[in-house]
């Protein structure tokens, strides 16, 4: 019995979930006007590594969902300051992109990674 209920408990909870592992990015026509710019930011800057709207990889992993995972795929928590570090300072085969990026760029790029 308890095998049973246990069974339809987790039915009910994947029903709830949804198919989805990641909500669809927030389409670009209805993105506020600072992130549109984080998403100009991310085409110049980061896209040709990383894919910003789907899964795969380039050079670098997709940030698609980025924010709604728990972990970044360094392992560390997905948080402003870490992605902010990880921007700045760079990571494995990501080059440290340091003073070189605006600090208001750099914030609308994080205003655009948290709508992926």
């Amino acid at each position: 019995m308890r095998v049973f209920l246990f069974g339809l408990g987790m039915v009910a909870a994947v029903g709830l979930m949804g198919c989805e592992a990641n909500p669809k990015p927030t389409p670009i026509n209805e993105l506020k006007p600072r992130e549109l710019h984080g998403y100009t930011v991310f085409q110049s800057r980061c896209g040709v590594c990383h894919y910003d709207r789907k899964d795969g990889t380039r050079h670098g992993p997709a940030l698609v969902g980025l924010y709604k995972k728990r972990a970044l795929p360094s392992g560390a928590a997905a948080t402003d300051e870490r992605v902010t570090a990880t921007i700045q300072h760079g990571r494995g085969m990501m080059p440290a992109m340091g003073d070189t990026i605006d600090p208001q760029d750099l914030d609308d790029l994080l205003m655009y990674l948290h709508t992926l």
